[in-house]
């Protein structure tokens, strides 16, 4: 069974998934539309020779009524991969056609090629970039119009000459497109994450807190939440430093996540504070869990500087339904018992022998 952490980081994958396409959607409509303009540009050019016009005029027209049809009537109306697959290869096969009355190879429109291989390399990934640029290589023997000339030595020459520019635009795209790939992943872990303790925040937690409260609404399930708050931590800091605070904190952080399931998560709440969010349990066994955190923590022992000193914390819980309906109102709930836990309990000091 997946983690709620592991389902978070799904579903917000998931989502920027969707972001991601639908910007690549607008960017590859873009071009299509450059591809198109770059085209009749050429060929109101004075002194441009075109061989065949119905040709050019009937790939010209074909292609606009599939931008216009497809990217813009609702044709196919799910952002994808796979529409933008097709796309992509609509403006190879319209590249390709105008290259045929154009010049063939000796055309300059045949750096338009590089477009839909910088589109592949972006939003498609190395592998279908590299059967792209395949593809191409096929076009440029077809449009070329001597197939034995072009497995010769001097013609496979010639065609690898014309392919290197899309090859190292190809490459090198693909490179940036997987850097930034990796470095939106860290940021968004950064973003996620409590620095000190490796938490989630409060955002991330948030996120997932609401998810998981639909789906046992959904499902008719139970979950819970536990809010914990360190008694001593002012007096660690007055006696001991910030830097030994922040020792307890991330003991009572390491305490919790040794504790709970794989399937539950926790985040720092605030300065001292935590909070845990456990699927599926019942009062009884949430009870249980927040009783070996309060022993654990209590009998942890820690050293900073050849001294010893010792934490402790207060515990509230809620159970969805039981203690309310509302995310805010179990908080709440749990917020409210956990300072009459704080009341009841003896707070220790810090020992230092």
């Amino acid at each position: 069974m997946r983690s709620l952490r592991e389902k978070l980081v799904a579903d917000v994958g998931e989502e920027i998934e969707r972001d991601q396409i639908r910007g690549f959607a607008r960017s590859v409509a873009e071009i299509e539309w450059l591809v198109l303009i770059l085209v009749m540009l050429y060929l109101l050019a004075p002194g441009t020779d075109v061989a065949d016009q119905p040709v050019v005029t009937v790939a010209l027209v074909g292609f606009a009524a599939f931008i216009l049809i497809f990217r813009y009537l609702g044709f196919y109306r799910t952002q994808s991969r796979l529409k933008i697959s097709i796309e992509t290869l609509a403006m190879i096969a319209f590249v390709t056609a105008v290259l045929l009355p154009t010049g063939r190879l000796e055309s300059p429109l045949l750096n338009l090629y590089l477009l839909p291989i910088i589109v592949t390399a972006l939003t498609l990934g190395k592998w279908v970039t590299l059967l792209f640029v395949a593809l191409i290589s096929v076009c440029c023997v077809f449009v070329g119009g001597d197939v034995t000339m072009a497995l010769s030595l001097a013609g496979m020459s010639e065609i690898l000459a014309n392919l290197a520019p899309f090859l190292l635009v190809a490459f090198v795209t693909t490179m940036l497109a997987n850097d930034i790939h990796i470095a939106k992943s860290r940021i968004r872990t950064l973003s996620e994450t409590d620095e000190l303790t490796g938490l989630q925040n409060m955002r991330a937690f948030s996120r997932l807190h609401k998810q998981e409260h639909e789906r046992a609404g959904r499902y008719e399930r139970t979950y819970g939440l536990m809010l914990l708050d360190m008694d001593n931590l002012k007096g660690i800091n007055d006696t001991l430093g910030h830097e030994a605070g922040n020792s307890a904190i991330v003991l009572v952080a390491n305490v919790i996540t040794r504790l709970i399931r794989n399937t539950d998560a926790a985040a720092r709440y605030g300065g001292d504070e935590f909070i845990v969010l456990l699927s599926e349990i019942t009062p009884e066994r949430l009870d249980q869990i927040s009783k070996r955190i309060r022993s654990s923590v209590h009998n942890a022992t820690l050293e900073f500087e050849g001294r010893m000193y010792r934490t402790s914390v207060s515990i509230g819980t809620a159970v969805f339904p039981d203690d309310g309906t509302d995310p805010k109102d179990l908080i709440t709930k749990a917020d409210g018992k956990m300072y009459q836990n704080k009341e009841l309990q003896r707070r220790p000091s810090v020992k230092v022998p």
